[in-house]
């Protein structure tokens, strides 16, 4: 299948791969049979990959929603998008929806992706984070002239999950590969090990992701390995993470990431890219 440049994250998310891809890219085997990412975000290197047969996940329901309307109902969420008004105040009641749960069940699943699109276009830093509540909590970013509506991206987003096998899923991470099989390759970006006090990547979902699932994860790229299923894994270069995954094959890379509160204090660190092949 044919790449389509157009096809490009249609949000921001926490610890996204963008600036990354190059590095990821050129570690991928070069043939598998079904691509799998249970930890599928923003979803960069699904999108620049476009795989013919993949089986992608999230925990985050609104996320999976939001993915499965541009595929099945691209031109209502388009005519809903541009309904949106970029002002505080605006955007302070759509925000507040999901503090009714009963009510923000009742939204269409239309509705619900077009929220969370818009959300993240004017939000302060462009960023999906919720609190322990699952309530989005971002405070609006005041700026002038956010692509709310970006067509094109939208448009080609759904052309490719429209003309490949793209099953969704929204589980548990060791849920998410059940059924796979020899000849499939996943990659795994889960939410970093924290560099330090004040990087916390884990905001996206509510139920947050500590040591003992960096744990559960790595055992699971154990029992894949046994298998025969090559895998290649995402995550900060900490010495938890580095001596987690010190029988495989590491290598470190360098990204611009926002691990701290201060300003002036941010800059490149160190990620690992861990792979049993």
């Amino acid at each position: 299948m044919k790449k389509n440049t157009l096809v490009a994250p249609v949000l921001k998310w926490v610890g996204g791969k963008r600036q990354l891809i190059e590095d990821i890219i050129k570690l991928i085997p070069d043939q598998y049979t079904t691509y799998y990412e249970p930890f599928l975000g923003g979803g960069a290197v699904l999108f620049s990959l476009q795989p013919e047969r993949a089986v992608v996940n999230d925990i985050s329901e609104e996320l999976i929603n939001v993915y499965t309307v541009i595929r099945d109902n691209i031109e209502e969420l388009i005519e809903d998008l541009k309904t949106h008004k970029n002002e505080a105040g605006y955007y302070y009641r759509l925000r507040e929806l999901d503090r009714d749960r009963e009510a923000y069940s009742r939204l269409s699943s239309v509705k619900r992706a077009s929220r969370i699109i818009y959300l993240n276009k004017t939000c302060y830093n462009g960023l999906f984070r919720v609190n322990r509540q699952g309530e989005f909590n971002s405070p609006f970013g005041r700026y002038k002239k956010p692509n709310i509506v970006n067509e094109k991206t939208l448009r080609a987003v759904n052309i490719y999950f429209n003309s490949a096998n793209i099953t969704f899923r929204c589980m548990d991470f060791e849920e998410a590969v059940n059924g796979i099989r020899k000849g499939s390759f996943v990659y795994f970006d889960p939410p970093y090990d924290p560099v330090s006090d004040s990087a916390n990547f884990t905001g996206y979902d509510k139920g947050g992701f500590g040591r003992e699932e960096q744990v559960r994860l790595k055992k699971l790229c154990d029992k894949l390995d046994k298998r025969n299923v090559k895998f290649l894994l995402s995550n900060s270069a900490t010495d938890f993470i580095l001596d987690l995954y010190r029988d495989y094959n590491i290598t470190v890379v360098k990204a611009n990431r926002a691990v701290n509160s201060r300003g002036d204090k941010r800059g490149k660190v160190d990620e690992v890219l861990v792979r049993n092949y």
